[in-house]
């Protein structure tokens, strides 16, 4: 039996929408689990796709850009990523936000790995691209980010990774990913 053929499990007897804002929605359901006991099950709606540009250059330098998260209450160290709207084709929001966040430009994209990034709480899907052929501008930051770009080599942003210095999920997958495909020789 292939994934698609697999029945859900789960029956769901209600619905609420209890929050909606413009970036996600939260609906209540009341359900029976599994094994048939009633219960909530509380889900996070994203209303546009995550996506994340690690930009790599000839020399294999890349850029993060550092900025404070109200989430997490702390400075965090990431590569370029923000929200695609989902009528906007993924890589044309990937385009936008590298030029924006660094003012980076770039001839070649290559998708690396799609992926859900908390999919026991919320439907959020994410996309992950390498930039390559690079060409340098101003970046134009939205009106509520503060950043700061930082050019490091590859091989140091891995071990920021490896060091737990930077727990970002889509900068953590992208830079996993990307080691893979050097190793791999396909990058």
């Amino acid at each position: 039996m292939n994934d698609q053929e697999r029945i859900n499990p789960w029956t769901t007897l209600t619905s609420e929408k209890v929050y909606e804002s413009p970036w996600i929605g939260i609906t209540k359901h009341d359900v029976l689990n599994p094994n048939g006991n009633p219960g909530t099950y509380s889900v996070v709606h994203f209303k546009n796709i995550a996506i994340g540009i690690l930009p790599l250059d000839k020399d294999y330098n890349t850029y993060i850009v550092g900025q404070y998260r109200y989430p997490i209450n702390r400075y965090s160290w990431e590569i370029p990523e923000g929200g695609g709207q989902l009528h906007v084709p993924p890589l044309d929001s990937a385009k936008r936000e590298l030029h924006e966040e660094t003012g980076i430009s770039a001839a070649k994209w290559t998708k690396i790995q799609e992926l859900h990034l908390s999919n026991s709480a919320s439907d959020e899907f994410g996309i992950l691209y390498v930039a390559q052929d690079l060409s340098f501008g101003e970046s134009e930051p939205e009106d509520d980010e503060k950043l700061e770009i930082k050019k490091l080599h590859f091989n140091e942003l891995y071990k920021m990774v490896e060091n737990g210095e930077i727990t970002d999920s889509l900068s953590v997958m992208a830079v996993l990913k990307v080691k893979l495909m050097m190793l791999e020789g396909k990058i």
